[in-house]
């Protein structure tokens, strides 16, 4: 209640003490985030069950991103990692490594001039976690509570989960190939992808030896290396200017036996998807925009289902910024890495508290209420 209704952005947890909704000492404030309980299984079925927002007439988009929460000055804090952030700098100095508790969120999107994102679940990551099993096992139980709640149905178009670089796409993939996913990653501008393997002649004499498995291979740094594409799309936008969207249906990475693939038994698995180029005229502003590659785990469509396909990854990746909003405004205005807490479950009460608080905003500023700015004032219902 104090989170809702502080007058101005939350710098401490005393201040919210202050507040007359909060009606409790700071000292009972610290000791039930210190000894309190939380059931966040509850909650997180209570979040599935809600209105969920929906992107391209109907369909379910989720986006997956990850966050730290800064602990620098805290070397007695434990499960701290080195989380990476951007600096100030340029080249080198602008990435860092700085320790603190990193924090994923699966958050679902929604179409139109809003940035409010539904937050689904947050874990945080522990020093031995693999983070592609973690981002798998978050999703596969996100989907679970979905489909429980009825917002996704057998018939139904699959549930789009978008994702930056940084992620294994083509794990995830293959790890999540029996869920209804259409996964789509922003991959590096100096992979080289395989094109599938020609087949053999049916009659004649054909190639000694055992079949290729991979195709031509295209160095997406070198444009002289693309093959034809399978479909092109332009598109005019208010923002960017025209946006051309190129895709190459088939299109796989070679794999090998090392990081999350070292332990994998037999053969590795060729795994195929769409691979699209989207290029801009412009960033707002006016600013140069370079070229961005998306990897789609959706591949064998028509010609026009495919460039149809291709128009909603890119729109659905640039909607995914709506998460970054929602960040945010989590420590911006809810304050929700300004306590000096010690203990990682503390961290993780107080995660949940910011959770139960943004989705009550958001369900208030979709309702029919008269709300100031989220997180600076007081909500009424109208009449």
């Amino acid at each position: 209640d104090a989170l809702l209704c502080a007058d101005g952005p939350v710098r401490s947890l005393v201040g919210l003490c202050l507040a007359p909704e909060h009606r409790r000492g700071h000292g009972a404030l610290y000791d039930a985030l210190t000894c309190g309980q939380i059931d966040a299984g509850r909650l997180r079925e209570t979040l599935a069950r809600l209105p969920l927002p929906r992107m391209f007439g109907g369909q379910v988009v989720l986006a997956v991103d990850g966050t730290p929460w800064l602990r620098p000055d805290a070397p007695t804090c434990p499960d701290r990692l080195f989380c990476h952030v951007y600096g100030r700098g340029r080249g080198r100095d602008a990435d860092q490594r700085i320790p603190g508790w990193p924090y994923q969120l699966v958050v679902a999107l929604e179409s139109g001039p809003t940035s409010w994102t539904a937050v689904l679940d947050a874990v945080r990551l522990h020093p031995a976690d693999d983070a592609t099993a973690v981002t798998a096992a978050q999703l596969r139980a996100v989907v679970r509570r979905l489909r429980a709640a009825g917002h996704w149905r057998p018939g139904d178009r699959p549930i789009m989960v978008v994702l930056d670089s940084g992620y294994d796409i083509h794990r995830l993939a293959f790890v999540l190939a029996d869920l209804p996913l259409h996964l789509v990653g922003r991959i590096r501008a100096d992979r080289v992808l395989l094109a599938p393997a020609p087949p053999r002649p049916a009659y004649g004499p054909g190639p000694i030896g055992r079949p290729r498995r991979h195709g031509p291979a295209m160095t997406l740094a070198n444009p002289h290396r693309w093959p034809a594409p399978t479909t092109r799309s332009r598109t005019d936008t208010a923002r960017y200017g025209t946006a051309q969207a190129t895709g190459w249906d088939r299109m796989h990475p070679r794999l090998e036996h090392r990081g999350g693939w070292a332990t994998h038994a037999g053969p590795l698995p060729i795994v195929d998807g769409t691979l699209i180029r989207l290029a801009v005229d412009h960033l707002p502003g006016q600013r140069e925009a370079k070229p961005v590659w998306l990897w789609s785990s959706h591949t064998g469509a028509d010609t026009d289902d495919l460039a149809a396909e291709v128009i909603r990854c890119w729109q659905a990746y640039l909607r995914r910024f709506d998460e970054e909003h929602t960040i945010r405004f989590w420590k911006q205005t809810l304050g929700w890495t300004a306590p000096k807490i010690r203990s990682p479950a503390a961290a993780d009460r107080w995660t949940w508290l910011i959770v139960a608080a943004h989705t009550q905003l958001r369900l208030a500023a979709g309702s029919p209420m008269i709300c100031a700015a989220p997180g600076s004032g007081r909500c009424r219902p109208t009449g």
